[in-house]
C-alpha cells in the first residue's frame, strides 16, 4: 500500500494495520454469525461455493441473513422481493457514507472507494470512533480499509466453516449463536454513546423503528429509524451551534 497524505487526513499501511489490530476483536465476534450464515445458506441450498461467493462480495450480515430466509422460500418468493428486501435493508449504508465523507473527500478516489468496499456497522462505528478521537492531528484514513480486511477474512472463513461443517454444528441456538449478533450491535451502541446529548436522536430512531416495525411490513423501520435519528441530531446540532453563536455575540 503506497502512503497517501492529503491535509489531516493520512492513507497508510500504518493506518491499515491499526485498523485492523483494532477490528480483530470484533471480527471474531462477527465470525460467529457467519457460522450462522453458512449453515443457514447450505439449508437453503446454496452450495458451498455459492455462499463463500456472496460472503465475500457482499459482507452484508443482515442482509446476507434476510436473503437466505427468503431464499429457502424461493418456490413461493419471487427473486425480485429477495433483491428487494436486502437493498432496502442495505439502505443504511448511504448513511454511513454519508458520515464518512468529511474525511474520506480528501482522500484519492481508489482509496475511497478501495475502503468503502469492506464497511460494515461494527469497522464502520470503530472507524468514525477513531476519526473523531483524532481531534485536529492526523486522521488514518486506511485505518476502515484494515478493520473491514479483518471483519472480511473472518466472515468469510466462518461462512466456509458453517457451508462445510452445518450438518455436525447442528442448531446454532444450541451455543447461543443467535443472540451473537444483537450482542455485537449492542456492544457497539455502548461504544457510540457519547452522553445524554446521544439520548433524543437515539430514542427517536428506537421509537420511529419500532412504530414502522409494528405499522408497516418488511424491513422499512431499519431506514425509517435511522433517518429519524439522523434528522434529530442534525436538528440538534444546528440549534447547539446557534446557541453557541449568539452566546459569541454577547460576549463581544
Amino acid at each position: 500500500m503506497t502512503g497517501e497524505s492529503r491535509g489531516s487526513v493520512t492513507f497508510t499501511l500504518e493506518g491499515a494495520r491499526q485498523g485492523f489490530l483494532a477490528g480483530l476483536p470484533i471480527a471474531l465476534g462477527v465470525a460467529s454469525y457467519g457460522l450462522v450464515f453458512g449453515i443457514l445458506a447450505r439449508e437453503a441450498g446454496l452450495s458451498v461455493a455459492e455462499a463463500t461467493l456472496m460472503s465475500a462480495t457482499v459482507l452484508a450480515g443482515a442482509a446476507q441473513l434476510i436473503a437466505v430466509e427468503v431464499w429457502a422460500d424461493a418456490a413461493t418468493v419471487p427473486v425480485a422481493a429477495v433483491v428487494s428486501t436486502t437493498l432496502l435493508v442495505n439502505l443504511r449504508y448511504l448513511l454511513l457514507g454519508a458520515a464518512l465523507r468529511p474525511w474520506f473527500a480528501k482522500l484519492s478516489r481508489r482509496a475511497a472507494y478501495g475502503s468503502v468496499f469492506f464497511t460494515a456497522d461494527e469497522n464502520w462505528a470503530l472507524t468514525m470512533g477513531r476519526f473523531t478521537d483524532a481531534g485536529d492531528g492526523r486522521v488514518p484514513g486506511a485505518y476502515l480499509l484494515g478493520s473491514g480486511l479483518a471483519i472480511w477474512t473472518c466472515w468469510v472463513a466462518a461462512t466456509i466453516v458453517g457451508a462445510v461443517a452445518g450438518d455436525a454444528i447442528g442448531e446454532p441456538a444450541r451455543y447461543g449463536l443467535d443472540v451473537v449478533f444483537l450482542g455485537v450491535f449492542v456492544a457497539i451502541a455502548v461504544d457510540l454513546w457519547d452522553g445524554t446529548d446521544d439520548l433524543v436522536p437515539w430514542v427517536t430512531a428506537f421509537v420511529v423503528a419500532l412504530a414502522t416495525a409494528a405499522t408497516v411490513p418488511g424491513h422499512w423501520y431499519v431506514l425509517t429509524g435511522a433517518v429519524a435519528g439522523c434528522s434529530v441530531g442534525i436538528v440538534d446540532v444546528d440549534v447547539d451551534d446557534d446557541a453557541n453563536a449568539s452566546a459569541t455575540e454577547v460576549d463581544r
